[in-house]
């Protein structure tokens, strides 16, 4: 690991109350690791009976919409703006539901509970090769097992049949 800051090589030092840290010594400063935050996206339909997944082009398994924070943004922006470039699909409402870090990427992933407005998809073919509406026994099925997706997808369907 190097500073951000001036490109030295960093040593891990004990900072109180943090444990071992990357440190710079030219800085003379701690650095913690950088790392990407994203937003992640359980989508159900306004009667809140079905999950809508993507698959990506060259991939098995269903995944949950997600797409990373631009600087100045918000999390909420970047929900409403991530999720209607991928489906041309409105959000109606949104909730925040939780946070894990996801470690294949690097990346802090914000996951929200989202209602979108009836209609199909229409998906973004750069990205994505398909987009389905699924059962919630169906979506737990197509989403990859002991994967973050799943993780946050149970989660929100715990969510959302408390107010079935």
């Amino acid at each position: 690991m190097f500073c951000t800051e001036c490109g030295e090589k960093l040593t891990l030092m004990y900072a109180s109350g943090e444990g071992l840290v990357p440190y710079c010594k030219n800085c003379g400063e701690f650095r913690f690791a950088p790392f990407a935050v994203a937003v992640s996206m359980v989508v159900t339909n306004r009667s809140k009976n079905k999950i809508l997944l993507a698959k990506h082009k060259d991939q098995n398994d269903f995944i949950l919409f997600a797409g990373y924070i631009k600087k100045g943004e918000t999390a909420e922006k970047a929900v409403t703006r991530e999720f209607k470039e991928e489906t041309k699909l409105n959000t109606v409402k949104f909730k925040y539901m939780s946070s894990r870090y996801h470690e294949p990427r690097n990346v802090l992933m914000l996951n929200f509970l989202i209602i979108a407005e009836d209609g199909e998809p229409v998906i973004d073919e750069k990205e994505l090769e398909e987009v389905r509406w699924f059962t919630f026994d169906e979506a737990l099925g197509a989403i990859k097992k002991d994967s973050t997706a799943e993780y946050f997808l149970k989660n929100a369907l715990n969510e959302i049949k408390k107010f079935i």
